[in-house]
């Protein structure tokens, strides 16, 4: 990972809610129109009057048939939500990551989180614990405290006296996760002869979708998200050297544990539920920071509702690109998001980033 300095972003006085209600404007539009194709195509209008007669309050006349309200609202909807909640929280801890590395180049997985989720689903799905236990019930809790123990390890390694350096959390990080990826392997080698379930969580998706994972998963990641938010001013400040921030006011180093430890949470909740995706929040924040500029109080929410736009279409793409088959939505972001951050290689040894 080069030792890549991000912009010192301007401050400005007010906060960027024109964006921020375009960018939702927008996320709506993506999600009705990503609920209303598939095998079974719905009028974009039809499926915007399903929705709004399931608002309390609203009942609408019912111009459309049963089927299509149980394809919209208990298939499709939740797939949409659970994809945007997913992709919006992979990308503001990707910002996070980011913004506390000083590094263009950093994602929500570098410290451990993805091989430590990628181990706990694989305990549950290739040893007979899965068969002791509800899969469907303790395999996102399996994944979430694989993610936690990975990241305990990797920050318990790179903590010492005098603080937190980057480097070594770092390098520890890429440590854990070689470790845990290989144990992750051994079990698979050892286990069951079909493979396909955990192949399947790894690579991501959302086909057992519902509104209870969705509920789930907000309850995960919500407090992590709001920490997030709520630093990002403060996020601003952290890209100045650690003498200068300090000298702000800022204390830096409980600033990077509550950083860290906010994006691994919400990283970790997000990936319990939809196996592994990369390349999200790897994309999202640099497409933002391209387009609106470095101010994390606009780059965080922006990156948010840039990723859940990129989940949802990506979902699409792998439910609708060999149909009936359906691709694991990792398999998508991969071939989208690798050449992608080759040509952010290439621009950053260019632009000696």
């Amino acid at each position: 990972m080069p030792n890549a300095k991000l912009e010192i972003p301007p401050v400005k006085a007010s906060y960027p809610w024109n964006r921020v209600i375009g960018g939702i404007a927008s996320l709506i539009l993506i999600g009705f129109l990503a609920s209303s194709i598939g095998s079974v195509d719905i009028p974009l209008l039809q499926s915007v009057k399903i929705v709004i007669n399931k608002l309390p309050g609203i009942e609408l006349p019912t111009s459309w048939s049963n089927e299509w309200e149980t394809i919209l609202w208990q298939l499709r909807i939740p797939r949409v939500v659970l994809a945007a909640i997913v992709g919006a929280t992979l990308a503001m801890s990707g910002a996070t990551y980011q913004g506390v590395f000083r590094n263009p180049l950093a994602d929500p997985y570098l410290i451990g989180v993805a091989a430590g989720a990628g181990l706990g689903a694989t305990v549950m799905l290739a040893t007979p614990l899965g068969n002791l236990m509800s899969i469907t019930t303790f395999l996102p809790i399996a994944a979430f405290v694989g993610a936690l123990l990975a990241v305990f390890i990797t920050y318990s390694v790179a903590k010492n006296t005098g603080g937190l350096p980057i480097t070594t959390l770092i390098l520890a990080g890429v440590a854990v996760s070689s470790l845990m990826a290989a144990a992750t392997t051994l079990i698979m080698m050892l286990g069951d002869d079909d493979l396909r379930p955990i192949l399947s969580w790894l690579l991501g998706g959302f086909i057992e979708a519902n509104w209870t994972k969705c509920a789930l998963t907000v309850i995960y990641v919500l407090p992590a998200a709001a920490l997030i938010v709520i630093y990002g001013r403060v996020l601003n400040v952290m890209q100045l050297e650690e003498g200068h921030a300090n000298q702000m006011g800022v204390n830096t180093e409980r600033t990077k544990f509550l950083l860290i430890l906010g994006a691994s949470l919400a990283t970790a909740g997000a990936v319990s539920f939809s196996g592994l995706i990369g390349f999200v929040g790897l994309i999202a924040p640099h497409a933002v920071r391209l387009i609106w500029g470095t101010d994390y109080r606009t780059l965080i929410p922006m990156a948010a509702l840039s990723g859940a736009g990129i989940l949802i279409i990506a979902d699409l793409t792998a439910r609708t690109i060999i149909s009936p088959t359906e691709l694991p939505v990792g398999v998508v972001t991969a071939f989208f998001g690798a050449p992608f951050f080759l040509y952010l290689l290439r621009r950053g040894i260019r632009f000696g980033l």
